[in-house]
């Protein structure tokens, strides 16, 4: 399975329960999360879709302690069943 078709699952799946997912292009900052995703209530979270079974790569890893060590949430999905734990998580809250 691609990525690409994973990562339109998830904008589709956040935007069915009322969130935003857009592309997150941040020039001269390589390694950022692929998805800023943006919920109802002022939540966010970031996302870094792969394909299955794929790792994060080391400036991913860096950007996803980074923003941990903020406070921010960041997930790495590869699977149909990531993107349902990921959106059950978030329409729990």
């Amino acid at each position: 399975m691609r990525e690409s078709t994973l990562e339109r699952r998830l904008v589709r799946e956040v935007e069915r329960i009322g969130g935003l997912a857009p592309k997150w292009v941040s020039p001269g900052h390589r390694g950022v999360p692929d998805r800023l995703v943006i919920l109802p209530g002022g939540r966010v979270a970031f996302v870094e879709m792969k394909a299955p079974g794929k790792p994060l790569q080391p400036l991913q890893e860096k950007w996803a302690r980074t923003l941990r060590g903020m406070g921010h949430r960041v997930y790495k999905l590869d699977s149909h069943d990531d993107i349902d734990r990921f959106i059950a998580e978030v329409s729990e809250e």
